[in-house]
């Protein structure tokens, strides 16, 4: 009994981000592609958003860069090694042939450029040792310069109606008013189902991480992230199972990376501060440093591993062996951070050798030389 009553929370928010899905699956059908799954990828980690909300809310510094960072490595680490074996397997027993490489979207090079932009700012955040409120205004205006440009993009053509949830299908039917209001109504019943479950979600994880014996930072760290994306992992899931769809699952992820580098990590310091009734920066301590500076590194690894349009079947082997050796040792951070850090700089180096060689960019770089040299 007492388990049930401890895990309400647990199941509750777990099902608003399901209604919040499921809206945000049915409204890319009338948007750009681009800028679909965009919001879709936002949409979906609401509940992450709300957890971080919290623990700032509650001037919990220690644990704000555990879910922060813990969130971020789960979306690398094992999400997009997830997309690529779900989809290695499922369409390689199919159709007797097993691809090497996920290839991705000719217009997908913005969202990798964009990852890029966040995370060399977070070079920065790191340097200085604080997150400041000054920080969350750079953050919001990258992101929001990225969705100014997505909305330029060619408009997503209508998904099959069977690829919807059923909900969803039965959206699609109804005329644009009834069907605007009926995706406004599962956000606003996602949102409402989210706001009442956060607090009890984060006590009950706390309790749980004491009665385990484990230290609340690790279990902050891995536990609240994975729950709280979990129907995020789902759609990525079903689409990565799907003909064709990988790339779709391997944007998504993509996007929510995106998001939780800028939007999430700049909705921080402005809660803390408003919970405070004050302005004061949030110091960085050497932990704190530690734990950035590996993610930071991992998504840098990932961004430049994608900078081709492509995310191979090495990549996602080895992405997923470093997450899985420092998620089981702890002690190996600073070796993973290292490896991380020496893989990413090969291939960098890799690019530019190609490009004093044969003069030819990265498929994201050129194709960005491209678009923003028509638009001029």
């Amino acid at each position: 009994m007492e388990i049930l009553t401890d895990s309400w929370s647990l199941i509750v928010i777990l099902l608003a981000a399901f209604v919040i899905g499921w809206a945000a699956e049915t409204a890319q059908t009338f948007m750009s592609r681009a800028l679909a799954f965009s919001i879709l990828a936002w949409l979906q980690t609401l509940p992450e958003f709300a957890v971080e909300a919290s623990i700032a809310w509650r001037q919990e510094q220690d644990l704000m860069i555990a879910n922060l960072t813990g969130s971020l490595r789960l979306i690398v680490g094992l999400g997009l090694p997830m997309i690529f074996f779900v989809h290695f397997f499922f369409q390689g027993f199919k159709n007797k042939k097993f691809i090497r490489a996920i290839k991705l979207d000719d217009q997908d090079f913005l969202s990798i450029l964009c990852l890029f932009i966040s995370i060399l700012y977070f070079v920065f955040i790191w340097a200085k040792s604080s997150l400041t409120i000054f920080d969350s205004g750079v953050l919001f205006f990258i992101y929001g310069r990225y969705l100014w440009i997505l909305k330029d993009f060619p408009t997503h053509t209508e998904e099959e109606e069977s690829d919807l949830p059923w909900i969803g299908k039965k959206l699609v039917k109804l005329d644009p008013v009834p069907k605007l209001i009926g995706v406004g109504l599962l956000f606003t019943i996602g949102g409402i189902a989210l706001y009442c479950s956060v607090h009890p979600f984060i006590d009950t994880l706390q309790k749980w991480s004491i009665r385990m014996g484990i230290s609340t930072f690790i279990f902050i760290q891995w536990v609240a992230p994975f729950l709280s994306e979990f129907p995020e992992k789902v759609s990525a899931f079903n689409w990565a199972r799907q003909k064709n769809k990988a790339p779709m699952a391997v944007m998504n992820m993509v996007g929510s990376n995106i998001n939780q580098w800028t939007m999430l990590a700049g909705m921080i310091p402005i809660v803390f501060n408003l919970s405070l009734g004050h302005y004061q920066p949030i110091s960085l301590d050497s932990l704190h440093r530690a734990e950035l500076l590996l993610t930071i590194v991992q998504s840098l690894l990932v961004g430049v591993l994608l900078m081709d349009l492509e995310f191979s079947i090495s990549d996602a082997a080895l992405v997923f062996v470093l997450w899985l050796v420092q998620f089981i040792f702890s002690s190996t951070r600073e070796v993973i951070t290292w490896v991380y850090l020496i893989w990413a700089i090969g291939e960098i180096i890799k690019c530019l050798f190609v490009f004093w060689k044969h003069q030819e960019l990265p498929k994201a770089l050129l194709l960005a030389k491209r678009y923003y040299g028509r638009n001029e």
